[in-house]
């Protein structure tokens, strides 16, 4: 039997490296930039009160990216928060390799188009050394949560790493995904 192969991966070897080489006038399949890891970062405020919500949120991630989160713990302590430092305020999971390229193709093709109002993905999201960042309001946009079972309604920001020299090229890397940025007026 075969190695399953994502089918972003395979969009990546036979279409975009070569559409990169070409525009960018790179020598070498290894100058084209790839994505190197997708984050995902739910923060829960309401978790210093009660612990079900992060338990919840947790799930929530678990489901959508298909992996464990780990717990993210408060830095230093705010007292007009009533938080002190080592108290759970959210959970993060980073993923790479295959179930990065799954997590990908599901964004792009199913999660995207289900966003409430969407005109398209801003194209300054970009922190200048080829990384976008992106926040969703409503994780029920993934078709794995169950609407019936959520207890309310979280967003959480995924973060696009990529080994690109610039924002230029990585901007072209995720455009030739299918990422659906906002036309250019």
């Amino acid at each position: 039997m075969a190695e399953y192969v994502p089918r972003a991966v395979e969009t990546y070897k036979k279409e975009i490296i070569p559409y990169m080489m070409k525009k960018f006038g790179y020598n070498n399949v290894n100058e084209v930039p790839k994505i190197v890891k997708i984050s995902l970062n739910m923060g829960v405020g309401d978790a210093k009160q009660d612990m079900k919500l992060l338990e919840n949120a947790m799930n929530d991630l678990t489901v959508i990216s298909g992996q464990k989160p780990s717990i993210t713990r408060a830095k230093k302590s705010i007292s007009n928060f009533k938080l002190r430092a080592g108290m759970p305020v959210g959970c993060r999971v980073t993923l790479r390799r295959q179930r990065m390229y799954e997590f990908l193709d599901r964004f792009i093709t199913i999660a995207v188009p289900r966003i409430r109002d969407f005109r398209g993905l801003s194209d300054t999201s970009f922190d200048g050394r080829g990384n976008y960042s992106v926040g969703i309001k409503e994780q029920i946009v993934f078709p794995e949560i169950n609407v019936d079972k959520i207890d309310r309604i979280r967003g959480f920001d995924i973060t696009f790493v990529t080994n690109a020299k610039s924002d230029e090229e990585a901007f072209e890397l995720l455009k030739s995904f299918g990422m659906p940025f906002k036309k250019q007026a």
